[in-house]
């Protein structure tokens, strides 16, 4: 599918309704472009931006309730009918509690679905770790077969739903942040699963390496220690599967010190992923892992979260000054 251009104006609105509701956007205006296009929603219409849709496109919608389990095998099976199926729910019940269908029906049986994880990261700290989601990376980079995107912002987000659906394989896409969303892509873009994005060129004296909100607070981070004399690159790693381990290979060779940065817990997220890579490779570059700690502890609201475990620019900040 050719991309579709998206000017300034479009992506402010994107921002401003943030990138749960920028899913339903996306696929009310895009339902024309994919053959059998079909919506499966856990009770999550409302929260999807799906309400529009599923009111005026009702023939490519199927609500299946609180049923997530039910749903992924409803979706497999839609999918081996040639249907081109995208599922959500809120991150957690997506990823942990349909973690068999997936394998089985995805991951092993190979049938294509795209999966959108509503909400995921601490964005639903208030209602505790039941709603959180700082394993889903890990869960589902353990399936094979199956892609994952974090989009950065409401842009991202927009083009990536795109990408999955017109891809030949199953997606898990997580959402982070809250309403409205930061802005990190000011102008449209060429979005290419698998293909990371240079964000800012300081200098190599480290390298911010981020994904999904991350990238935002990154960029901010970036430019506070450049007024301190300290030149950093940052990157948007949207993929964690399929890695771009062409970049991956450019800046192991460019920079010593490497900084991945997170929603997500520091375990089997986007830094161990990293972090093999390096090892695998036999490169000698220090690694420092930004995220969340391997435990449930601090819930609360969404910015004090960031704030409590050092992921907004200022955090971040301090803890590259802290290392170099």
């Amino acid at each position: 599918m050719k991309n579709m251009e998206i000017d300034q104006k479009k992506i402010k609105i994107l921002s401003i309704i943030g990138q749960r509701a920028t899913l339903g956007t996306c696929l009310f205006e895009n339902e024309n472009k994919f053959d059998n296009l079909i919506v499966l929603s856990a009770d999550t219409s409302t929260s999807a931006g799906l309400d529009k849709f599923r009111k005026i496109k009702s023939q490519k919608y199927l609500e299946m309730g609180i049923s997530e389990q039910n749903m992924m095998g409803v979706a497999a099976g839609l999918s081996s009918e040639g249907f081109n199926v995208l599922t959500t729910t809120f991150s957690p019940f997506q990823t942990l509690r349909c973690l068999e269908q997936i394998k089985i029906n995805l991951g092993y049986m190979k049938f294509k679905v795209t999966m959108v994880g509503l909400a995921s990261g601490v964005t639903l700290g208030t209602l505790g770790y039941t709603h959180c989601s700082i394993e889903d990376i890990g869960v589902m980079h353990s399936i094979p077969n199956i892609q994952i995107l974090s989009p950065a912002d409401g842009l991202e987000t927009y083009k990536s739903v795109l990408a999955a659906l017109d891809s030949d394989n199953s997606t898990y896409i997580r959402l982070t942040g809250k309403s409205p969303s930061n802005i990190v892509y000011n102008d449209d873009y060429n979005f290419k699963i698998g293909l990371a994005e240079k964000i800012t060129d300081f200098g190599d004296d480290v390298c911010l390496i981020s994904t999904g909100s991350m990238v935002y607070h990154s960029m901010a981070a970036s430019k506070i220690l450049l007024e301190q004399n300290i030149k950093s690159s940052v990157y948007n790693f949207h993929t964690l599967r399929p890695l771009d381990n062409i970049t991956l290979d450019k800046i192991f060779s460019k920079f010593k010190i490497i900084v991945t940065i997170e929603e997500h817990s520091i375990l089997n997220g986007l830094g161990s992923i990293i972090a093999n890579k390096i090892a695998t490779s036999n490169k000698k570059n220090f690694l420092l892992k930004l995220g969340l700690p391997h435990n449930y502890e601090k819930s609360g609201e969404y910015d004090d979260i960031l704030n409590f475990y050092k992921l907004n620019s200022q955090g971040i900040t301090q803890s590259v000054k802290k290392i170099l």
